[in-house]
């Protein structure tokens, strides 16, 4: 086969390939945007409400651990599980913050 030929079967199987791209209908409305943004942030605070949980409990059996190691520390263990737990419940507040604008917010304005 000459390289012309190779040429002009790859150039066809291309357009084979995207042409469907360009026959693609226009979306009517929002209306199945915003019920993706909806399953996203749904997805989003299941997620890191799940992970969130998980690094609390990491945590808090991280500070059992060390106040029974050294109870006289206690205060100070005490004191950085708090400031941690805050940090974590933050994040988690976060996304609950931006699912809650994509719950209620419509997407592009309209």
């Amino acid at each position: 086969m000459s390289k012309r030929s190779v040429l002009t079967a790859a150039f066809v199987l291309m357009a084979g390939v995207f042409a469907p791209l360009y026959a693609q209908a226009p979306v009517p409305d929002h209306a199945e945007i915003v019920r993706w943004s909806i399953i996203t942030a749904g997805f989003a605070l299941g997620i890191a409400a799940g992970l969130g949980a998980l690094g609390q409990g990491r945590a808090i059996a991280s500070a059992v651990e060390a106040i029974a190691r050294n109870p006289s520390a206690s205060g100070d263990i005490r004191g950085a599980l708090i400031l941690g737990l805050v940090l974590i419940e933050s994040l988690v507040i976060y996304v609950l913050a931006i699912s809650l604008i994509l719950f209620f917010v419509p997407p592009f304005g309209s």
